[in-house]
């Protein structure tokens, strides 16, 4: 029988195969989201802590070359204290997916790298989706999410634009990196007037000025095939999962509240 699983069926789906390989003695990679629920998601994560299996959920995002190397620069205090992130995912509609609507098809990536980059969970969410092609849910959302410290985040999604888009944008106090997800690019707008302790609050603040532009060399390699090696290594080493239960978990509910805000119009506290 397999020690290790990767499941990628339909997410209505994902708690009953996922139950199924882990009561089997199997270690878990289950495609994001983690499931449909939050309850079915906190279920699965206590029977793989019961039964002593590993489980990994699929945020492949993580394993882009290109935003690993951001993860890095920024905890390195390359961009200086961050005011906030943006990511953008938009493209065609895909017909494959009838069980779920943009926001929790898609939506996960982007509020589990504002988690990861910046290593912090949001206060709180507001968003407003429109339902425009897709015949049972949004297909469409603009979301914002409040982080502690003075992060604001910003994420724009839907299935209506006729080329795909993917990119990620950090803004701090030293300027801009901007992450094109598709081609795996790293780039670095300089603020020239960010110098020293200028972004104390004990000083003045001059302003905003357009310096270089760098783009680092990234050493391209395959998502998916990054995050498949980091899950078997860690199930042979012993390791935590590089995206555990609960960080799939995390981006589901965030998920959720957005989808729940943009129906009641409401700021949702999370």
């Amino acid at each position: 029988k397999p020690e290790a699983v990767s499941i990628t069926v339909p997410t209505s789906e994902h708690e009953k195969v996922t139950v199924f390989a882990l009561e089997k003695g199997a270690h878990v990679l289950v495609e994001k989201p983690i499931a449909a629920t939050v309850e079915e998601g906190k279920r699965l994560i206590a029977l793989a802590s019961k039964l002593e299996r590993q489980l990994m959920v699929g945020h492949i995002i993580r394993f882009n070359p290109a935003i690993q190397s951001l993860k890095t620069r920024l905890e390195n205090g390359d961009l200086g204290k961050i005011f906030q992130v943006f990511c953008r995912r938009a493209g065609p509609f895909p017909a494959r997916i009838r069980d779920v609507g943009v926001v929790v098809d898609l939506a996960p990536h982007d509020v589990d790298i504002m988690r990861f980059l910046t290593g912090l969970n949001p206060m709180r969410v507001f968003a407003e989706t429109e339902q425009q092609i897709h015949t049972d849910h949004e297909d469409l959302l603009f979301g914002l999410l409040r982080f502690p410290g003075g992060i604001t985040g910003a994420l724009e999604i839907n299935w209506l634009t006729p080329t795909k888009m993917r990119e990620t944008l950090v803004l701090g106090e030293k300027g801009l990196f901007r992450v094109d997800d598709l081609m795996q690019d790293l780039y670095f707008y300089e603020n020239t007037q960010a110098v020293g302790e200028l972004w104390s609050p004990f000083r003045a603040i001059r302003g905003v000025s357009e310096g270089s532009m760098t783009r680092f060399p990234i050493k391209r390699q395959e998502p998916l095939k990054a995050e498949l090696r980091a899950f078997i290594n860690a199930i042979c080493e012993g390791h935590e999962m590089p995206v555990t239960g609960q960080d799939g978990l995390e981006a589901l509910r965030l998920s959720l509240a957005l989808v729940e805000s943009g129906k009641t119009h409401q700021v949702i506290e999370v």
